[in-house]
């Protein structure tokens, strides 16, 4: 056993020396992965990257999506659609309202895109993310060239609003309150029915019971975002309908609670918060803002902007 030992000492001892006579390379097996910059790169770099120093991410990359679901990358035709989209809608939408240097302090620094939807074990999908103030996820690329080739006005700026455009001014909302956090009286005024990450069924009169959206119903942060975005999305006659019905859905809800008050009264009340928030936090007026969407939304409901040059 003594002379196993000895000799196989020796043999990694001869071995080692051997060893030493190897050179190493001076170049790295580390190579910086490189991407010839197209013209939709040269775009996004004159539109996003320079201007505001925001990164517009189109490609797949495994770091950037959420391992907890399937994920497909984005088509690059529908990629530039949404760009320009989210240019005009939203980014250009800011800096009327606000000026280039609010956007360019606020606004998230990355966009990253992935074709299809996140589909939640609750039945609900994930049409964006916010993380840390910096990131927006957007999902749902690949299906924004259909859209545009079934539908035309009102009814294809509701479809991209509904999913699409809205999601980005919800996921801003979240950034804004991030930085500046809105009063607590926010989320006493119904702060006895949120329902967590439950499924959000519309047979529960939502509106009724004081929610703009059902998805409203899961959080007071996800409460604020979603009354913030729908109101600025929509025009004066929609907030209207959305108040009588919210007053007919709560004779369902006074049912089973008699003491229950009215669903419209509780939207307004925390929709007077959300203003009032917007103005003294940010010097922003809501109703402002919302001229200017639904102006911008008009123009590429009528065929008015082009979303598909990258020159």
């Amino acid at each position: 056993m003594k002379k196993y030992i000895i000799s196989l000492l020796i043999v990694t001892a001869m071995a080692a020396v051997s060893c030493t006579t190897d050179r190493l390379s001076s170049e790295s097996v580390i190579k910086d992965s490189t991407v010839e910059m197209n013209d939709f790169d040269r775009w996004l770099e004159a539109n996003f990257r320079v201007p505001y120093n925001i990164d517009f991410r189109y490609r797949f990359q495994l770091d950037e999506s959420d391992k907890n679901y399937w994920n497909v990358p984005a088509d690059i035709d529908a990629a530039i659609i949404y760009a320009h989209l989210v240019k005009y809608l939203c980014v250009d939408t800011y800096d009327e309202i606000a000026g280039i240097d609010f956007t360019r302090a606020y606004f998230p620094k990355m966009f990253f895109l992935i074709g299809t939807w996140e589909y939640r074990n609750n039945g609900s999908i994930v049409l964006g993310t916010a993380e840390a103030g910096k990131k927006i996820m957007l999902s749902g690329v690949n299906f924004l060239p259909d859209y545009f080739d079934y539908y035309d006005g009102e009814e294809l700026t509701e479809i991209l609003n509904t999913y699409y455009i809205k999601t980005i001014h919800h996921e801003f909302t979240h950034i804004l309150n991030q930085t500046k956090t809105y009063p607590e009286t926010f989320g006493q005024i119904t702060s006895t029915t949120y329902v967590g990450d439950a499924c959000f069924d519309t047979d529960q009169y939502w509106r009724g019971r004081g929610y703009i959206t059902a998805y409203a119903q899961s959080e007071h942060r996800e409460d604020f975002a979603e009354l913030l975005s729908e109101y600025v999305t929509h025009d004066a006659a929609w907030w209207a309908e959305q108040l009588e019905a919210a007053r007919s859905e709560t004779t369902n809800v006074r049912e089973d609670n008699p003491d229950a008050e009215y669903g419209d009264v509780l939207i307004q009340s925390k929709m007077d918060i959300v203003s009032a928030y917007m103005a003294d936090s940010w010097g922003i007026d809501v109703d402002d803002l919302r001229d200017i969407i639904g102006r911008r939304f008009a123009d590429v409901g009528l065929g008015r902007v082009d979303l598909n040059s990258v020159e």
